[in-house]
C-alpha cells in the first residue's frame, strides 16, 4: 500500500515576538500531525525574541523582511512559495491576512486558511481597517476563531459565510503546564500578572487594582511579566507612592512556568480577549485567575466555579475578588483543581490541532 500524502503547510505571522497569537502558533505546530503534514512558518519582518523557539520545533523557519517598513517581505513570500510548493498557507494576525492571504490566492494556493485572534478594537474603531480585513476574508478558503464572539463578529460585521468560520479555541500544552508541587511557604503573597505591555491588556488598571489591594494588606507584591510600548508609563505609574517597592516589571520570560510557580493568583484586566493564553497555563497549572468578563474569557470560564469572572474596568471589584483568593488558601485550591480539570479535557494544544487539521483535511479532500 502506498503511503498517504504529506501535505507542506506555510503558517505566515507577522512577527516572532511575544503574543498570544505567536503562543499560539507554537503550540499547534508542536502538536501538528508530521505523518500527515509537513509545516514551516514564516514572519513578515524581523526575527523576534521567540525565532529560537519555532526554531526547536524541527520545522523550517523564515524571516521573509528584516525590517517591518522594508517590504521585502512580498516577493520574498511569492518566491518562498513558488519554491516549495504548498498545499496550505494558514495567515495569523493582521499583516499576514492582509499581504500574504491575497499573495497567497494570485499565486493559485488553493487551501487558504486565516485565524482570527480576538475582536481587535481597530476594526471597531477604523473603517479602513475592518474593510480590509474584510475584503482580505473573502479570500480565505476557511477562518478559524477563537471565540464565538469572534465568530459572530465575522459573520455580523464583516459578512463571512457561516459555512467558512469555524469556533477553534485555543489550547494550552498540559504535558507541560502541571501544577508545581512541593513549592517553600511564601512570606508575601504574589499576584502575577502577564501580557503585553499594549493598552489592550490595561496593565494601567491592574496596577490601580494593586494599589487598592496594597491598602488593604501590608503582604501583597506584584509581578509584571511582558514587555511593550506602554512599559514607560507602567514603571512610572508604579513608583507612585501607594505601589512605591511592591511592583516588580521582569520583561518577557523565556519559560513563563517560572511565573505561574511564583503566583498565588493571575490577574487579568484586559479591554477585550479572544481565548487568551496566560489564563490557560495559569489554570493548567494549577494557579487561580481572576479576569474581566469579556469576549471568549466568558464562554469558557465559570464565575465562582474555576475561576473570577470581574466587570471589565471595575477596579473595586477585581480587588474584591484578588483579596478574597489570597486571604482563602482552600477557594484557591478548589478553583484550581477545577480549572485544571476544564483545561485538560477541553482546552489542549492536542485538540487545537486536531480541530484546524480537520480543517485543512476537508478542504484538501474537496479539491479546493
Amino acid at each position: 500500500m502506498m503511503p498517504s500524502p504529506k501535505y507542506r503547510v506555510l503558517h505566515v505571522i507577522d512577527s516572532f515576538d511575544v503574543g498570544g497569537a505567536q503562543t499560539a502558533l507554537l503550540g499547534l505546530i508542536g502538536c501538528s500531525d508530521r505523518t500527515r503534514f509537513e509545516p514551516e512558518v514564516a514572519c513578515m519582518h524581523g526575527r523576534g525574541v521567540l525565532w529560537d523557539d519555532f526554531s526547536a520545533l524541527g520545522v523550517p523557519v523564515h524571516s521573509l523582511s528584516p525590517t517591518k517598513w522594508l517590504p521585502l517581505y512580498v516577493w520574498r513570500l511569492a518566491r518562498l512559495v513558488m519554491e516549495r510548493r504548498f498545499d496550505i498557507v494558514h495567515c495569523h494576525l493582521f499583516g499576514a491576512n492582509w499581504i500574504a492571504k491575497p499573495l497567497a490566492a494570485l499565486l493559485g494556493m488553493r487551501v487558504r486558511i486565516s485565524h482570527a485572534q480576538c475582536n481587535d478594537r481597530l476594526l471597531y474603531d477604523s473603517r479602513l481597517a475592518r474593510w480590509l480585513d474584510s475584503a482580505t476574508n473573502r479570500l480565505s478558503t476557511h477562518v478559524c476563531a477563537v471565540s464565538r464572539s469572534t465568530r459572530n463578529f465575522l459573520v455580523e460585521r464583516e459578512g463571512v459565510p457561516e459555512t467558512r468560520v469555524s469556533v477553534v479555541y485555543n489550547g494550552v500544552d498540559t504535558k507541560r503546564y502541571t501544577p508545581v508541587q512541593g513549592i517553600a511557604p511564601r512570606r508575601a503573597l504574589r499576584v502575577v500578572g502577564v501580557g503585553r505591555l499594549h493598552s489592550q491588556k490595561d496593565f494601567s488598571l491592574f496596577l490601580d487594582v494593586a494599589a487598592e489591594l496594597t491598602r488593604r494588606n501590608a503582604d501583597v507584591h506584584f509581578i509584571i511579566a511582558g514587555i511593550g510600548p506602554e512599559e514607560a508609563a507602567l514603571r512610572s505609574k508604579a513608583e507612585a507612592p501607594a505601589l512605591a517597592g511592591r511592583v516588580q516589571f521582569v520583561g518577557h520570560v523565556a519559560d513563563p512556568r517560572t511565573l505561574y510557580a511564583a503566583a498565588d493568583v493571575v490577574l487579568l484586566t484586559s479591554r477585550y480577549e479572544g481565548t487568551p493564553l496566560v489564563v490557560l497555563e495559569a489554570l493548567a497549572c494549577g494557579v487561580p485567575v481572576v479576569v474581566p468578563k469579556v469576549d471568549g474569557l466568558q464562554e469558557v470560564l465559570a464565575d465562582g466555579e474555576d475561576s473570577f469572572l470581574v466587570p471589565q474596568g471595575a477596579c473595586g471589584q477585581f480587588a474584591d475578588r484578588v483579596a478574597e483568593l489570597l486571604g482563602n488558601s482552600e477557594l484557591r485550591a478548589r478553583l484550581a483543581r477545577a480549572a485544571r480539570t476544564k483545561v485538560t479535557t477541553s482546552f489542549s494544544a492536542e485538540q487545537m490541532a486536531k480541530q484546524v487539521e480537520a480543517i485543512y483535511q476537508r478542504y484538501l479532500a474537496a479539491g479546493r
